[in-house]
């Protein structure tokens, strides 16, 4: 009888884990790959990775989002490691990001600026553009941050202020000039 609670208390916890976390994995999976059908595919192999190793988790080696988004990276690095084809994306595919403007001439000009960010962004190195996706497509905090990546909380605070400071800088002189 108490192994049968302490599996279902495990399941509601994990499920409460998963509908807390499900979206920003999504977020930050499609912010690299910019493919629905593909996001979704690598979203579930990462829960379900979790699951399979939930009971092995302890949340005093790491914070829940800090365990879920290592699986999520390397994740992703597995699946550009099987083809490394995948990794390129078009910057026209980049563009075709749904957009909820009603104004057909809004839509092209966001259509525009997007194209033109991803592009500067693609010019950053790539440490520097994870530091952004997990700041922003996963809205992760510094701390959080520095222990998925290893490094130092301040190291990441001087990293991202010069990636978008950077960032910044090349999308005015690519839009403006």
């Amino acid at each position: 009888m108490r192994v049968t609670k302490q599996v279902s208390t495990n399941r509601e916890v994990f499920a409460k884990l998963y509908d807390e976390f499900m979206p920003k994995v999504f977020r930050f999976i499609h912010y690299k790959v910019n493919n629905e059908r593909i996001t979704e595919d690598l979203t579930s192999m990462v829960f379900e990775k979790a699951l399979v190793s939930f009971a092995k988790y302890s949340s005093d080696r790491a914070a829940f989002s800090t365990w879920i988004f290592s699986i999520a990276r390397n994740t992703l690095v597995d699946y550009y490691r099987t083809d490394k084809t995948r990794k390129q994306v078009s910057l026209d595919e980049a563009a075709e990001m749904p957009s909820r403007e009603p104004s057909p001439q809004e839509e092209v000009e966001k259509k525009a600026e997007q194209k033109c960010l991803r592009g500067c962004l693609s010019k950053l190195p790539e440490d520097d553009q994870e530091i952004i996706r997990l700041k922003f497509a996963a809205a992760f905090n510094n701390r959080q941050i520095a222990k998925i990546l290893g490094l130092s909380e301040s190291n990441v605070g001087v990293r991202l202020f010069r990636a978008i400071k950077k960032l910044r800088e090349d999308f005015h002189e690519s839009w403006n000039g």
